[in-house]
């Protein structure tokens, strides 16, 4: 079980920094690169943005579960 939640911790780590490069930054960032410096209409973040922005958050969230999970495992000592 350690094993797995370390694994998912790596893998999720790894996706968090890629997805958080990603993010379009004041000036322009990663994103920028891969033709995220488009411009989208004014009123607001393109669906794209929404999107990365989800999943960043969905990402995170598995990151922390894995973190406190891995945690809790080593301090009981399974």
């Amino acid at each position: 079980m350690v094993l797995a939640l370390q694994i998912v911790l790596i893998v999720s780590s790894v996706l968090l920094v890629l997805l958080i490069l990603l993010h379009r930054g004041r000036g322009g960032g990663l994103s920028s690169l891969f033709g995220g410096g488009v411009q989208s209409s004014l009123s607001g973040s393109s669906v794209a943005e929404k999107n990365l922005d989800r999943l960043t958050l969905f990402t995170a969230a598995i990151w922390v579960v894995a973190i406190i999970g891995t945690g809790l495992l080593v301090k009981v000592g399974v």
